[in-house]
């Protein structure tokens, strides 16, 4: 199994799209323990992570990187079995705010949370805050993580968080949001518990979220 993991963890460094899927599929044909393969995936996922914050890399290897690892998960999270699941670190559910379709960033996000063992819910991008309500109300995440990367849909994510504390909501989930136009500042001002400034913090400050509840 150690080769295998290891060939998909080089598959991934090397940002071979095409062939992750057949490593990943032969691995588990071989009878290789899924969490395992997942797990060394994501010693890969961190080095790419510090390459990129290092500048060794390109946001576009970066978005590549995060294609060739959503191709692997979507062939090992189905064969984990029910009662063998990896340790949830939280559930998290993630959007980008109505009238906003950017989604590399959040996409970018989701994968490294799920990769570090949370579990994420992705409601996509042009989300309505009524469906960010709903979804909280129903689904009780541990953390709701809001994109906006324009300025003129900022302010959805405050109509968000006073929507949740409407609806008797807001005490329930932490918040964390993100985007290039959003300051830590005006986080803190609309009442959002933190703020990921970019891909590398956004693992971390979940965990230190999920650690203050």
């Amino acid at each position: 199994m150690n080769d295998r993991g290891t060939q998909l963890k080089e598959a991934l460094l090397n940002f071979d799209i095409d062939g992750i899927g057949p490593l990943a599929e032969n691995a588990l044909q071989a009878g290789d323990d899924p969490i395992a393969l997942i797990e060394k995936l994501t010693e890969g996922v961190r080095i790419i992570g510090e390459q990129f914050e290092q500048g060794e890399l390109f946001l576009s290897q970066l978005v590549m990187s995060a294609e060739t690892m959503r191709i692997a998960l979507e062939i090992l999270e189905p064969a984990i079995s029910k009662d063998h699941t990896r340790k949830s670190e939280g559930k998290v559910v993630i959007g980008t705010v109505e009238g906003d379709v950017h989604d590399i960033g959040k996409n970018l996000v989701r994968t490294m949370l799920v990769t570090n063992g949370f579990e994420v819910e992705d409601l996509g991008v042009d989300v309505p805050v009524s469906i960010f309500v709903e979804n909280v109300r129903e689904t009780k995440p541990d953390i709701l993580a809001i994109s906006a990367l324009l300025t003129t849909t900022m302010p959805q994510i405050e109509e968000i968080i006073q929507a949740l504390e409407a609806a008797g909501l807001r005490n329930t989930v932490k918040i964390v949001i993100g985007g290039a136009p959003i300051s830590p500042e005006w986080a803190k001002e609309i009442g959002a518990d933190d703020y990921a400034p970019d891909l590398g913090t956004a693992v971390t400050v979940c965990r230190n979220l999920m650690a203050s509840a």
